[in-house]
């Protein structure tokens, strides 16, 4: 399944910038990090090829993903001969790479500074935590009361961070941001 072709929005990478490379990105439609990453593409309007790699299946466990990620997570991104893997490592990645339609407010080191540490509270301190495969450990050795408890704990206490942080510059951010706040999310 390819991206959206017919959007006059986007930029087709092996035409109008210096590399001829294809973007692919290897996805799981449900992956939270994937949305991330796809929500990046779009917004900095360039065109991917959208591998499926399905979870649920353990499509992640073939030797050819392995190849692109030992760690078997999605998503993973193909830029050429670059693989870039975790959608933090990724976002970095388009933005330095595809300056067009910056994801990153550049002028102001604070709001810059507060958008990063926003993402990683999500990528480090609340993705990780909800993992499917620690889920299912925690499911596996303490049943799914256990599992429902640790979700939502683990979340709560990262969104009351994140509102803590962002409660003085959530308006401010939403007048100058407000697609780009969902990259957070």
């Amino acid at each position: 399944m390819d991206a959206d072709t017919n959007n006059d929005d986007q930029i087709d990478i092996g035409i109008n910038s210096s590399s001829s490379s294809k973007l692919v990105l290897y996805s799981y439609w449900q992956s939270s990090c994937s949305w991330r990453v796809r929500f990046a593409l779009k917004l900095k309007g360039l065109i991917y090829e959208y591998k499926a790699v399905d979870l649920s299946k353990g499509e992640q466990f073939s030797p050819e993903f392995e190849e692109l990620n030992p760690l078997h997570f999605v998503p993973v991104l193909v830029d050429g001969d670059v693989v870039v893997s975790d959608s933090y490592a990724i976002l970095l990645y388009l933005e330095e790479k595809y300056p067009q339609r910056a994801l990153l407010p550049a002028a102001d080191p604070q709001q810059r500074a507060l958008n990063l540490q926003a993402a990683s509270i999500i990528s480090s301190s609340m993705q990780p935590l909800h993992m499917l495969s620690l889920l299912k450990y925690i499911e596996d050795k303490f049943g799914p009361d256990e599992r429902l408890l640790w979700v939502q704990t683990h979340i709560e206490k990262g969104f009351l961070a994140l509102e803590k942080l962002l409660i003085d510059f959530a308006a401010k951010l939403m007048c100058f941001w407000p697609h780009k706040l969902l990259l957070l999310l």
